[in-house]
């Protein structure tokens, strides 16, 4: 086992991946103490059951990621994760880059039939036809020196994807359904994907209250919070949670007295720096215009749902899934079957692969082009 530690190292490592198709990539990590998430560990992997296998430790040595980064825009070797999303969002954070071309091997064996969000550890079991030992899983990767299981659990996580890659892969040009992966893909690679900004964190704060008032008051709160959070690189929960957010909102103190009254604000939040930015979040909210507060979604006439045709196009939805060997959720979630059946079009599941896989016979069933029947416990579309 293998443990890269400097640039001259990592750069001829990247030099010989680049000979090859393919490299094999993950990341160990730690956020439960940061914003961001600190990069502890690299593994990667070279084609081939022989095929060079290393750890890259970022946190021994000098060591800079410039090479990596510079394999990554090579577009003639493609870059193989498995879950890529907080990997990505690790080098995208750090480096600015996204590697390309890329490929998921949990996205692409959701389009294969192995359901939603597959683990690897499935993965390697049934196409590897290995097994894993994972009680390394959740030990601590920021401290060294690393043991020989932590080694070799890393390790693991890059050797058998050369296997369950190239099975997929394969699998993706049988079934013709690569397609669908890129579009999957995109979204992954979509510097959008991993950018919150402040202005708008309040929008993923669950709340009944549609009082103009009060969502002002949780906007500033929320701006606050995620500011300080970026800045700091310290969890947003440990500015505040979301409950204490809420309650200020509704109690809106104005001074550190009325402030410390608070049930839920935790004692992190307390501290001077965090109290004066929660006060003049309170009296930026109470204080905004009229015109410049956030409005909850209208309520205005929202489309009658047809009961009758969701639950047909729930019909149709199953026995596309099983035909195609693809989690029904991964087509079309519930919301989405409902908004259909109350006339609105745009949805996730009437566009790209999806509209190819469930939308159009879905479109032709609520213009009464096609009927369902049963035989059995199969499925069959008529067409009228």
């Amino acid at each position: 086992m293998r443990t890269i530690t400097t640039t001259e190292e990592l750069a001829a490592f990247c030099e010989a991946a680049k000979a090859g198709p393919y490299v094999t990539l993950d990341t160990e990590f730690l956020r439960e103490r940061t914003y961001w998430s600190k990069l502890c560990l690299i593994q990667m992997a070279l084609p081939g059951a022989e095929g060079e296998a290393v750890l890259v430790d970022p946190l021994e040595g000098d060591l800079s990621l410039d090479p990596l980064y510079d394999l990554f825009r090579d577009e003639s070797v493609v870059k193989v994760f498995h879950a890529a999303r907080q990997d990505l969002e690790i080098f995208f954070v750090e480096g600015g880059v996204f590697p390309k071309p890329l490929f998921d091997t949990q996205i692409a064996a959701m389009v294969c039939g192995f359901g939603e969000q597959v683990g690897y550890e499935t993965l390697v079991r049934r196409i590897a036809k290995a097994g894993l030992d994972k009680t390394s899983r959740f030990t601590d990767w920021s401290r060294r020196p690393l043991s020989a299981a932590q080694k070799e659990y890393a390790l693991a996580d890059v050797t058998h994807l050369r296997v369950i890659y190239e099975w997929l892969a394969g699998q993706l040009k049988k079934n013709g359904r690569g397609p669908w992966v890129e579009e999957e893909l995109a979204i992954l690679t979509d510097p959008a994907t991993y950018t919150t900004h402040p202005d708008e964190a309040w929008l993923r704060i669950k709340t009944r209250t549609t009082s103009a008032r009060f969502l002002a008051v949780v906007k500033e709160l929320a701006r606050f919070r995620e500011s300080y959070a970026q800045a700091q690189n310290v969890p947003r929960s440990r500015v505040m949670k979301d409950d204490a957010l809420l309650e200020l909102a509704s109690t809106r103190p104005s001074t550190a007295e009325e402030l410390g009254r608070s049930r839920l604000l935790m004692r992190e939040g307390r501290k001077p720096e965090i109290a004066e930015g929660i006060l003049a979040a309170i009296k930026a909210g109470v204080e905004m215009r009229p015109e410049d507060m956030p409005r909850p979604a209208p309520h205005a006439d929202q489309p009658q749902v047809n009961g009758a045709l969701a639950d047909l196009l729930r019909v149709l939805l199953k026995a596309k899934s099983e035909s195609l060997g693809v989690a029904p959720r991964l087509i079309a979630p519930s919301s989405d079957l409902d908004a259909i059946a109350a006339g609105l079009r745009e949805v996730e599941s009437l566009k790209g692969w999806r509209r190819e896989a469930f939308g159009e016979d879905a479109l032709r069933l609520c213009k009464g082009e096609i009927a369902l029947s049963a035989r059995g416990t199969e499925i069959r579309i008529v067409r009228l």
